[in-house]
C-alpha cells in the first residue's frame, strides 16, 4: 500500500473554534507543522490554508481547509485534484466522539460516524477509501448534548490528554507516510499505560 502525500486536518476556521473540540483534527496538523518546522499559507484555489513538510524524509502536504466542517470534502478533493493525489494517499484528521481523550486511532475507509467534515469528504469522493485519524475528545453522554460538546472547549485535564494523542499519533506518523500503517497501527493502539 502507498503512504501518505496529504493530511488533512478538519476543523472550523476562526478565533472562536480555535480551541473547541471539533477542531482537534487542526490541533494535529497545528502541532505537525510547529514540530516539522512549517508554516500555513492561505490557498484560496484549495479553499484553504496548506504547507509542505517532510515527515521520514517524504513530502507531505498538510491542509486545513477555510471551509466550515460539514464543506470540508470541498477543500479536501480541490486539493486532491490539484496535487494528484489518490484519496487513498490522504489521512483526515478529526474529532471522534466514540474515543476518550487521550485515545487516537487510524483507520481506513468505513462510515463516517456522525461526522459532517467526513460526511461531506465521502460525498464529494462518492466513497470513503482515505485514511483517518481519529482523536478522542469522548462523549457528553447523550446524544442532544452532542453538539454544544463538540463545539465546546475540553477542559484542562481533556485537553492535555488530547494533546498527549496528537503528540503520540505524530510519533508514529513516519511509519503511516512511508506506507506501513500496520506497524503505525499497533504502536499507536498499544495503550501507553
Amino acid at each position: 500500500m502507498t503512504g501518505l502525500r496529504l493530511i488533512v486536518g478538519l476543523g472550523n476556521p476562526g478565533p472562536e473554534h480555535a480551541r473547541t473540540r471539533h477542531n482537534a483534527g487542526f490541533w494535529f496538523v497545528d502541532a505537525l507543522a510547529e514540530r516539522l518546522g512549517g508554516r500555513f499559507g492561505l490557498e484560496s484555489k484549495l479553499f484553504g490554508e496548506t504547507c509542505k513538510v517532510h515527515v521520514g524524509g517524504e513530502a507531505v502536504w498538510l491542509l486545513k481547509p477555510a471551509t466550515f466542517m460539514n464543506l470540508s470534502g470541498k477543500s479536501v478533493t480541490a486539493a486532491l485534484r490539484y496535487w494528484k493525489i489518490e484519496p487513498e494517499q490522504a489521512l483526515l484528521a478529526h474529532d471522534e466522539l466514540d474515543l476518550p481523550p487521550g485515545a487516537a486511532r487510524l483507520k481506513f475507509d468505513g462510515g463516517h460516524g456522525g461526522q459532517n467534515g467526513l460526511r461531506d469528504t465521502i460525498r464529494l469522493l462518492g466513497h470513503a477509501r482515505f485514511h483517518r485519524l481519529r482523536i478522542g475528545i469522548g462523549h457528553p453522554g447523550h446524544k442532544d448534548r452532542v453538539t454544544p460538546w463538540v463545539l465546546g472547549r475540553p477542559g484542562q485535564a481533556d485537553e492535555a490528554c488530547i494533546h498527549r494523542a496528537i503528540d503520540d499519533a505524530i510519533d508514529v506518523l513516519p511509519l503511516a507516510v512511508a506506507g506501513d500503517f500496520n506497524e503505525a497501527m499497533k504502536r499507536l493502539h498499544t495503550s501507553k499505560e
